[in-house]
């Protein structure tokens, strides 16, 4: 198949020379050689997949779509909206976003202004003594020259419409610019949301292996005086040491966990984040929203700057095969000048000093060893590839936004069975350690069930973060976080 692609590209017959009527009509309309573009079909379902792992979204009738909704709307805790703020201002890589969105509308100018003639003012003088043995008549001669006027330099007649395509290329490149910025604000509110979370999450299990230690040195402490008393066995005092230090491993490792999650943190944000706005508390809802309504697939198309970013560069190069066409045609070029020439100073302005060049030139390709065929043939496997990288962004969005569903289908059943889960292990706990303490019953049973209530309570704070974070990738895949207005 390979083979055979090749052979097509190689053996596609190139834009020919017109005849000369039709080359005629086309010198005094102009014509473009751009392919029209047309954008291509969806590859992807209708809808987003539905079954055990999906459910309907409870929403408002008038419910925005995600990428209608702010940042500052969605999220309702107001110090991560201030920690956003912070990372929108500071974040490094979102900056240069914006820097390279500058940089593609210089470049689109400069492109643009090759649709019109450059005029330039000029002044010019010249000297040249010749000597007497080297003039026609015998005696050293002094010439001199002056004059000033405009000039056009080398402007281009875009007949076949190559600084036209190169142009539009340029445009496109320009608005892929802007969108990829778009998608870098959606990432980093994304991320910084997420990191947010994450580190109230790690905070919330220090806090918990902290009281898991406390409570596992009383027992310990317990369980020795026992066994001075006579009352318990050693291997009770044993196995009560290996809580303590394994509750002691947990708070070491979480405190590690916490300053990580710091760093991650401020290196999203940019700077610094003040003491104040930092998570003090269990994880909580820091969204206005309790669901997001996922739409159409075809909504990726208009939500996701990522796509419209791809479906941009498929423009630009859908664009540079009318230059690479144009490369096949005649190209016209004017030189002009139009001032006043005098050979004394004094002379510039007086009566019939004016003077002017007119210099067009016409270059007509004929051999150049088949460039111009592959350039052509570059540029059309340019577009084939990007054609394919338009509708892998689609696959990736409508597998994102899948997912995102998935994971909010199941999330609230995950984290009501966990918590009764952890309320049993709770009253199991309470029951083995009262009979512990009694003497009804060996440390074993009290222990395992400590371990198992331990469990099950780190267990509930991921599926708690689970449920905050997953909302938030929603609002992310569906391309909401970019939108300007009150940042």
């Amino acid at each position: 198949m390979k083979t055979s692609k090749f052979h097509t590209l190689r053996t596609a017959a190139p834009a020919k020379v017109l005849p000369p009527l039709a080359l005629l009509v086309a010198l005094l309309s102009g014509c473009s050689l751009m392919p029209d573009y047309h954008r291509p079909s969806s590859p992807v379902a209708p809808a987003f997949p539905s079954g055990p792992s999906y459910k309907a979204p409870v929403v408002a009738a008038d419910a925005k779509a995600a990428g209608d909704i702010a940042w500052r709307d969605f999220f309702a805790d107001a110090r991560l909206r201030q920690v956003l703020a912070l990372a929108l201002a500071n974040n490094r890589d979102l900056r240069v976003s914006t820097l390279n969105i500058e940089k593609a509308r210089a470049t689109y100018g400069i492109q643009r202004a090759a649709l019109l003639p450059t005029l330039s003012a000029s002044a010019k003088e010249s000297a040249a003594r010749t000597p007497a043995d080297l003039s026609t008549t015998g005696q050293v001669l002094t010439a001199q020259s002056f004059g000033v006027g405009l000039n056009v330099a080398s402007y281009e007649l875009d007949f076949f419409g190559r600084v036209r395509s190169l142009s539009e290329a340029a445009l496109q490149s320009y608005l892929s610019t802007e969108e990829a910025r778009r998608a870098a604000q959606i990432s980093l509110v994304a991320e910084v949301a997420t990191q947010f979370l994450t580190l109230e999450a790690d905070q919330e299990r220090l806090k918990l292996a902290l009281d898991t230690l406390a409570s596992q040195q009383r027992s310990f402490d317990l369980s020795d005086s026992r066994f001075k008393a006579g009352a318990a066995s050693g291997l009770d005092v044993y196995q009560a040491r290996t809580t303590v230090e394994s509750a002691r491993s947990d708070v070491a490792t979480y405190t590690s966990t916490v300053a990580l999650d710091m760093n991650a943190l401020t290196l999203l944000v940019g700077s610094t984040v003040p003491e104040g706005l930092l998570p003090t508390g269990p994880i909580d809802s820091v969204t206005a929203l309790t669901d997001v309504p996922p739409g159409l697939p075809s909504d990726l198309l208009q939500r996701r700057p990522d796509v419209l970013e791809a479906e941009r560069a498929l423009r630009a190069a859908n664009a540079n095969i009318g230059a690479a066409r144009a490369a096949f045609f005649p190209s016209i070029t004017l030189t002009a000048f139009a001032g006043t020439q005098s050979a004394a100073l004094d002379g510039l302005f007086k009566g019939g000093s004016g003077a002017w060049s007119f210099a067009p030139s016409i270059n007509l390709p004929i051999f150049d060893g088949g460039v111009n065929r592959a350039n052509l043939d570059i540029a059309k496997v340019n577009r084939d590839i990007s054609v394919a990288q338009y509708e892998k962004s689609i696959q990736t969005a409508f597998r994102e936004v899948s997912d995102a569903l998935a994971n909010r289908g199941t999330i609230d059943q995950r984290l009501a069975s966990q918590q009764a889960l952890v309320e049993a292990s709770q009253k199991s706990y309470t029951i083995y350690d009262a009979r512990y303490k009694n003497g009804a019953d060996s440390y074993l049973n009290a222990l395992i069930a400590q371990r198992s209530l331990y469990a099950a309570q780190q267990t509930l704070i991921s599926a708690r973060l689970l449920k905050q974070t997953s909302l938030v990738t929603l609002y992310q895949v569906l391309g909401g976080g970019w939108q300007a207005a009150n940042q």
